[in-house]
């Protein structure tokens, strides 16, 4: 398996592109590459899906995608499945949700939910019981906190990250107004202490749990930071908070597919997340959410008994036993585990998208995605800290991403000067690069280890390096770029 690489600075040779083609040589997951469709730099620019005929087989030249931190790309096998739902739905109408086919191994609708469920539980460290696929990232935070949000008049707040992103700060306000709280005095949000660093240490979020311990109901955290790509110690964090008494979920979209995660291990309460960045399911997938099995329990003496017998939730049809489901009863009784917190019949032609990423991910695990992952980022950021020929001037730019691999995803999050982001990015689009960019002056750049070379990323340091000059030399004659 390919280690943390560090570049010498000794070794001109370890700068050259011919060096990007040895790695990727010895790259064990560079076969998966071929199971993506990469955009040419000719399909950015068209204006038609259409594709005109090529000459003599002429193939057009790939774009440079460093972007599956925001959308990933499409795996070949999407159209093959979803053409196949598409012919089963055609073909069989409603018998579709309980027949399987001879020449296709495509769930019945009814059952494709468990299917995804028992795919990706590899991926967040769950049993398939733990997880279910449903909704979107935020109705299922929503769902989520509607069971695990339980204010009293002593313990009310919710801890959030400060920076989280805005749709999880909606929905801890929304919630906490719900139950007739204030938030400017039930959120509870956790900033970096110095206003030099972006960055949060865990030390500090301790800090904040301990300060706000006794008035505490939640915490809800990010596993990755979207604008920094910090990753915080889930493992670590939970165990505190729960030594203090407290329930914690995670908001994973920037986790699940990037880093190896144990949830069931690590004791986490429950966690939600999108399936359309590293998990490469299409813009706006079908997401998923986590419960730990201690949650998910349902106690059926209890029930009989006239209690519950179940954690309270929202609940819907489709959470309901599929024993009695069909019995059209109005004593719900949950499925076990997380399916048990689905609310309405998932789309059967979104789970199939979510299917056809995981038979890709199926064919590796994690600790191997991981560990490319661990050491394409870690060759990006030496080519981005260091050049071959030296500098007379600094870089117009500084990586905000801790520099600790086990602090960190497969993204970079790179601050530029002032007034460059506009130039730089477009110089990158003119070259068929792709990234993501955050105001005012954050370029985020993610190498996903299931489709992106070691080539590409040098290819990117080398248009990225350009660029800054470019746009510097402009800032400096005062020319209007």
């Amino acid at each position: 398996m390919i280690e943390h690489l560090s570049i010498s600075k000794d070794n001109a040779g370890s700068f050259t592109r011919a060096f990007a083609e040895d790695l990727d040589q010895n790259d064990p997951l560079r076969h998966l590459r071929k199971e993506f469709v990469i955009p040419s730099k000719a399909d950015l620019k068209r204006k038609t899906l259409s594709k005109p005929a090529q000459n003599g087989g002429e193939v057009e030249e790939s774009s440079i995608y460093l972007c599956g931190n925001s959308l990933g790309l499409q795996p070949r096998r999407t159209a093959e499945l979803v053409s196949s739902h598409l012919s089963a739905w055609a073909t069989k109408g409603v018998f579709g949700h309980f027949t399987g086919h001879e020449d296709n191994n495509l769930p019945p609708f009814l059952h494709v939910d468990d299917v995804a469920s028992t795919k990706m539980a590899p991926l967040v460290g769950a049993s398939p019981s733990e997880v279910a696929v449903m909704e979107t990232l935020t109705a299922n935070l929503h769902f989520l906190m509607a069971s695990f949000y339980k204010p009293t008049s002593e313990k009310y707040k919710i801890i959030i990250e400060g920076k989280a992103f805005p749709s999880d700060h909606y929905a801890v306000n929304s919630q906490i107004r719900h139950h007739d709280y204030d938030p400017q005095d039930a959120m509870v949000l956790i900033e970096p202490p110095s206003s030099g660093s972006p960055t949060i240490s865990t030390s500090h979020v301790l800090s904040v749990i301990d300060e706000h311990a006794a008035s505490t109901a939640l915490i809800l955290l990010p596993g990755i930071q979207y604008y920094t790509g910090q990753y915080f110690n889930i493992e670590r964090i939970t165990e505190h908070a729960h030594s203090k008494g407290i329930l914690v979920g995670w908001d994973l979209a920037h986790a699940i597919g990037n880093v190896d995660l144990h949830l069931h291990d690590w004791g986490v309460d429950f966690a939600a997340w999108c399936n359309y960045k590293y998990l490469n399911s299409g813009p706006g997938a079908i997401a998923g959410l986590f419960v730990h099995e201690k949650h998910g329990r349902v106690n059926m003496s209890a029930k009989k008994a006239g209690e519950q017998g179940f954690r309270p939730r929202l609940s819907g049809w489709w959470g309901g036993d599929k024993a009695t489901r069909f019995m059209m009863g109005n004593n719900f009784i949950p499925i076990q585990g997380a399916a048990g917190f689905q609310v309405g019949n998932p789309s059967a032609l979104a789970l199939t998208a979510v299917l056809a990423s995981l038979e890709v991910f199926n064919q590796t695990d994690m600790t191997a995605i991981r560990a490319k992952s661990v050491s394409i980022t870690g060759y990006l950021e030496d080519l981005l800290l260091h050049s071959a020929e030296g500098s007379q001037s600094p870089d117009p730019y500084r990586i905000i991403t801790p520099a600790t691999p086990d602090e960190r995803g497969a993204q970079l999050s790179i601050l530029l000067q002032p007034e460059m982001l506009e130039g730089v990015l477009t110089e990158l689009e003119h070259k068929g690069v792709v990234v993501d960019e955050r105001k005012p002056d954050v370029i985020r750049v993610a190498p996903a280890p299931l489709y992106n070379t070691y080539t590409e990323v040098w290819d990117f340091v080398q248009i990225f390096r350009k660029a800054c000059r470019k746009v510097q030399d402009c800032q400096n004659s005062h020319r209007e770029y």
